[in-house]
């Protein structure tokens, strides 16, 4: 007896999302076509269309998988700090453990941002998905920063994510220097901005 649509859709999905990021890490989001996700997935574009609109559906629901991937990773880092550990630098130190994977992704979201910020309607549809990632990372702030106000800690993960988007670039181009650059700044611009807390 064949599979229900119901019971087949979580594989479907995770096939396409998979076959997605793989092509456009190695190709670009612009030259990836849904027949090449599709095929490479070894599925019709009739799954494509049963789960997704358009190729730009699915990398908001490829951004959402990863932004999900970064704050359980800052959250593990979170739960680990112990008494005497910079929570900031403990952080930044987790996060740095998976720079290949972080810079894959970076270069997929990177053009999908410029791609967004030329054509406005995407724009709006991209925002949300991203201040869900602002928003669940001031919460692990907040919890590792003791009385670090909400708005404050808003303010630093917008900070943290720009910095970290353009010092990533900086580090694709000019490798080690950057990188221990990027470490000591973020660093230090969370510490100021905790000093000057408004509670």
């Amino acid at each position: 007896m064949p599979k229900s649509p119901t019971k087949t859709r979580p594989k479907t999905v995770t096939a396409l999302m998979r076959s997605a990021l793989a092509l456009f890490v190695e190709h670009g989001f612009h030259a990836t076509s849904i027949s090449d996700i599709c095929g490479h997935a070894g599925l019709t574009r009739g799954a494509f269309y049963s789960n997704y609109r358009t190729k730009e559906q699915l990398f908001l629901a490829l951004y959402d998988v990863e932004a999900d991937r970064v704050l359980a990773d800052i959250e593990q880092a979170v739960d680990t700090v112990t008494p005497g550990d910079d929570p900031v630098r403990h952080i930044i130190d987790r996060v740095g453990a998976h720079r290949r994977e972080n810079h894959r992704w970076f270069l997929v979201s990177m053009e999908f941002t410029l791609h967004a910020a030329r054509t406005p309607d995407l724009a709006a549809e991209l925002a949300p998905h991203e201040d869900r990632l602002t928003t669940g990372l001031a919460a692990l702030l907040e919890r590792s920063l003791p009385g670090l106000s909400r708005d404050r800690a808003e303010d630093v993960a917008r900070l943290l994510t720009a910095l970290h988007e353009g010092t990533t670039a900086q580090e694709l181009i000019h490798g080690t220097a950057a990188t221990a650059f990027r470490d000591r700044l973020l660093s230090d611009i969370v510490d100021a901005l905790v000093a000057d807390n408004p509670r």
